[in-house]
């Protein structure tokens, strides 16, 4: 009978693969952030993952996120990286550092109100529906453009970069052109100039397809069953 992995064991294993995965494209291993997905897990077992090196926790809806943000509040950077409904925006500005998934303007603008009214800036990445895939949400690829120009009048919204989800596939390797249109993607954006700052981060790969994330330019993987069990 196999033994379960521990968690030290787990997370040895990540870094393994994702030090091999930068060493095969020639980056750096300190370019390649890790998001621990925590969303089936109780927040003991979030606070676990951060006793254990993790800094950053990625939730996906507020209702299973509140006790876990209140738990670990000033010892891990919270990322909202779920769906986000316009009337949920008042309980995830000012508690996540990042939000993952703006992907219209009528949610840029209620993110704008909401962090207006605390006084803070939001770090945000465009979520893009790369694959097309109709269960996935994003903005269409051909709506990025114009998505970006209308967040130029929004100054409490920092746009640091673009977000996908890929396909799920059996094959990680048949991911790879969502990632590498996901860099191609950024590339353009920043060629555009729409933004004074060049954007530079790259939200994309989850457990079954992060190495291939990785390779194609990740700077953040949301990793939830490879860490988590």
């Amino acid at each position: 009978m196999s033994q379960v992995p521990s968690l030290a064991d787990r997370l040895a294993e990540v870094e393994r693969r994702i030090a091999e995965a930068c060493r095969r494209a020639g980056r750096r291993r300190g370019e390649v952030n890790v998001i621990a997905v925590t969303k089936y897990v109780t927040a003991d077992e979030a606070a676990r993952l951060v006793d254990a090196g993790i800094v950053h926790i990625g939730e996906n809806r507020w209702p299973d996120a509140r006790e876990k943000t209140e738990k670990l509040a000033g010892r891990a950077t919270m990322h909202f990286i779920g769906t986000l409904q316009t009337r949920k925006v008042k309980d995830v500005v000012g508690r996540f550092q990042y939000i993952h998934s703006l992907d219209r303007l009528s949610l840029a603008e209620e993110i704008e109100k909401r962090a207006a009214a605390l006084g803070i800036t939001v770090p945000c990445f465009l979520q893009v529906n790369v694959s097309g895939e109709a269960t996935k949400h994003g903005a269409a690829p051909e709506e990025l453009f114009g998505l970006a120009e209308s967040l130029r009048g929004l100054p409490h919204i920092r746009p640091v970069g673009l977000m996908t989800m890929a396909p799920h596939e059996g094959d990680p390797e048949r991911t790879r052109p969502v990632f590498r249109e996901l860099r191609r993607l950024l590339d353009e954006l920043n060629a555009r100039a729409i933004f004074d700052q060049e954007l530079r981060e790259l939200s994309m790969g989850m457990s079954n397809d992060f190495e291939i994330a990785v390779e194609e330019g990740a700077t953040w993987v949301r990793l939830g069953s490879v860490l988590v069990g």
